[in-house]
């Protein structure tokens, strides 16, 4: 149950017991509130990236003056995106690591609606790269730009994606063999909070989440590589890895959220080429890339769920064995 709606969800994965975990996690959430979901963002992003031989002002300023033109210019490609809303979104100049003097980086924000966007994007970054030095130097630019190479980003923290679950600790009675709602939330909490702050649970702790999500984003066609890559960055974002997933308890209440950025499609690529993965979403009831996105976070968030239930009551082998 997913926003009050009911879902039958297709999974593609080796290991039966994700499928298992899924699905006791859903029995037990259907009958307690439900899986709760929002998009905080859809942004994508790609890089042209460039040496730059000259004054780096000179640099700010000629693009400045030249992104009407390369606007303009893209307008042959982002067309049809456009007409379904989507398309580039903003552009600016910026420069690499520190590491990296006199390497620079046009990056672009892009909106693709209901495409994952990977070769719409490419598409528009390689038309990019080709025009940029002749228009920085037709706008004033002293110095010369060489193009090293234009590409997407699979990394994607604006593309986000947010999955909760909460109850009063009484739902849990019964969840473990002689513990009350309270210690099991007391204990989840702190299997949670350790892979908070210890990166050796917190890989195996997200690599958790990623059964559930890998699952259903293999079953519609999409790259659930991209997806883990990207996951896998967030989640270090602070500088140290960290668990994708957090709880937070306030008395007898106990609250456990997902955040995730995920880029994924509900058109384009194999979505609707590939018998299985088009079945997949017709199983769906054919939802856009954001529904899509909820769905993948509330499958994360189950298979996570279940894993700390069975890690702080009976094991995880007990599950998997059986």
């Amino acid at each position: 149950c997913i926003r009050d709606s009911l879902y039958t969800l297709p999974m593609v994965i080796e290991e039966s017991s994700v499928v298992a975990a899924a699905s006791h996690a859903a029995k037990f959430w259907a009958k307690n509130g439900g899986f709760h979901t929002s998009v905080a963002g859809m942004l994508k992003t790609g890089q042209v990236h460039f040496s730059w031989e000259g004054d780096p002002e000179s640099l700010t300023e000629a693009f400045h003056r030249a992104r009407p033109a390369m606007l303009a210019s893209m307008k042959p490609l982002t067309r049809n995106m456009g007409q379904r809303g989507g398309g580039i979104q903003e552009m600016e100049i910026r420069p690499a690591a520190q590491a990296l003097p006199g390497i620079f980086q046009l990056f672009v924000t892009f909106l693709t609606k209901d495409a994952m966007g990977a070769n719409f994007i490419n598409s528009v970054l390689e038309e990019m790269a080709r025009s940029l030095p002749g228009l920085l130097k037709e706008h004033g630019a002293r110095g010369k730009a060489l193009i090293i190479m234009a590409i997407l980003s699979n990394y994607t923290p604006e593309c986000l994606v947010r999955c909760r679950v909460e109850a009063d600790s009484g739902i849990f009675d019964g969840l473990g063999p002689g513990i009350s709602g309270s210690t099991f939330a007391r204990n989840f909490k702190t299997a949670v909070d350790i892979a908070l702050h210890d990166p050796y649970r917190a890989v195996t702790h997200n690599k958790g989440i990623f059964n559930g999500m890998d699952a259903v984003i293999m079953a519609t066609g999409n790259d659930y590589r991209a997806v883990e890559a990207c996951g896998h960055a967030y989640a270090s974002r602070t500088g140290t890895y960290r668990s994708l997933s957090s709880v937070d308890l306030e008395g007898d209440h106990l609250r456990f959220e997902l955040e995730v950025p995920m880029a994924v499609g509900t058109i384009g690529g194999l979505t609707r080429t590939h018998p299985l993965a088009a079945a997949s979403l017709e199983l769906l009831d054919s939802p856009s890339s954001e529904e899509l996105m909820q769905i993948v976070a509330a499958a994360g968030l189950a298979t996570n769920f279940s894993a700390i239930r069975s890690l702080i009551t009976t094991g995880i082998q007990h599950g998997h064995m059986k």
